[in-house]
């Protein structure tokens, strides 16, 4: 599985940017996809998953109600709207394809794209 991810940049806090995940190399509907993220001296953490279907999700504590993953099965590509962005959430992004939806373990990673929240 190939993922390429994109949209990241330099966001002043309270501003919103959407990062987007287009996969190939094997079925989009069978893949349940997430989002971890890096930030400097730090360890990578999860961020947000959702299912196969798209009908579940799940978020970190610190991003739920700002962040929104979707996913687009027509376009084999999934979002991460990320509203009030805030200084902490800089890092770099990666997505993935989860083992399964329930559990934060990649099978496969993107290249990460840089969110920098600042003024």
């Amino acid at each position: 599985v190939q993922l390429q991810a994109s949209g990241g940049g330099l966001v002043q806090p309270g501003g919103s940017l959407r990062l987007s995940c287009e996969a190939s190399g094997r079925t989009f509907t069978s893949l349940p996809l997430g989002w971890f993220r890096q930030a400097p001296g730090k360890e990578r953490e999860f961020v947000a998953a959702i299912s196969m279907s798209g009908r579940f999700t799940r978020y970190l504590e610190p991003v739920k109600g700002r962040f929104t993953l979707s996913r687009d099965d027509a376009k084999s590509t999934v979002y991460l709207q990320m509203n009030s962005l805030r200084p902490e959430d800089t890092a770099d992004y990666y997505c993935s394809v989860l083992r399964t939806y329930a559990i934060d373990e990649p099978e496969f990673w993107g290249q990460g794209t840089l969110v920098t929240v600042s003024s």
